[in-house]
């Protein structure tokens, strides 16, 4: 499709404020996906087009975590997880035709909602890793794996379900956590877009033009995370978990959502 300057341009602003969200705490596909609608895009290209944009700005996130030290690349442990996210993914998409789509789009707020809760009244989280509850051969296979699949079938929040098992069972630090989460949503990202690639599906003038904005918006996002660690990590995850619940609950497919609209309506 055919786009103006101006929408290339605002595309890349949105993705700057996107990407350092996302880098953060994940969930910069809220103001990414409505950005692309707004632009003239149907459903699915938004959908495939965010996938770009997103896989893009994660590369920067991710590398930049690396060279601070919070991903070790030469880790077989670390290459286990993004293949089981990828694998997980790629087996996701394929069973989107026969997988209950519609019950996980009303069970998953009350999850999200339930995330939030537990990074902000939980067990306290701190920059210092924690004591492991699970191998990492076993993350990967039990939640690795199902998260990818998860990511995979619907999508949002799979990047707070990473991180809260990377803290809750492998015991990661804040940074370290949202840097692997980073790693983890790369991979089963790639595997979506490779999909939504094949099927001819991803606007390239958009996507690469948000991405633009998005790589930047990565890096300012990652440096603040390592600068100020658990303080900005903690309170942001809260929000973000809240945000994307409310606006998958207020979504008029949505049992609660039907009902408040009906509401609203009379």
């Amino acid at each position: 499709m055919s786009l103006s300057i101006e929408a290339l341009l605002l595309f890349a602003a949105v993705g700057v404020v996107a990407g350092a969200v996302d880098a953060i705490a994940g969930g910069g596909g809220l103001i990414t996906v409505p950005a692309l609608l707004l632009g003239g895009l149907d459903p699915t290209a938004a959908i495939a087009t965010n996938k770009l944009q997103g896989a893009l700005g994660l590369v920067v996130s991710t590398s930049r975590f690396a060279k601070a030290g919070m991903l070790d690349l030469q880790s077989k442990s670390i290459w286990l997880l993004a293949i089981s996210a990828f694998v997980g993914a790629a087996t996701g998409a394929a069973l989107v035709a026969v997988a209950p789509v519609e019950a996980m789009r009303t069970a998953l707020p009350f999850l999200l909602i339930g995330v939030a809760l537990y990074f902000a009244f939980g067990p306290q989280m701190s920059d210092v890793d924690a004591h492991a509850r699970l191998g990492s051969g076993a993350f990967a296979a039990f939640v690795g794996f199902p998260i990818g699949v998860y990511d995979g079938l619907f999508g949002p929040g799979a990047g707070s379900f990473y991180m809260i098992g990377l803290v809750a069972f492998l015991g990661f630090g804040a940074v370290r956590a949202v840097a692997h989460t980073k790693l983890l949503n790369l991979a089963s990202n790639l595997s979506g877009l490779l999909v939504f690639i094949l099927a001819g599906s991803v606007v390239w003038s958009a996507g690469l033009a948000m991405a633009a904005g998005t790589m930047i918006g990565a890096r300012i996002g990652s440096g603040l995370a390592l600068k100020h660690g658990v303080r900005l990590v903690k309170p942001l995850l809260v929000v973000v978990a809240l945000a994307l619940a409310l606006r998958l609950m207020l979504d008029r497919s949505h049992p609660v959502g039907a009902a408040f609209w009906a509401m609203v309506a009379r």
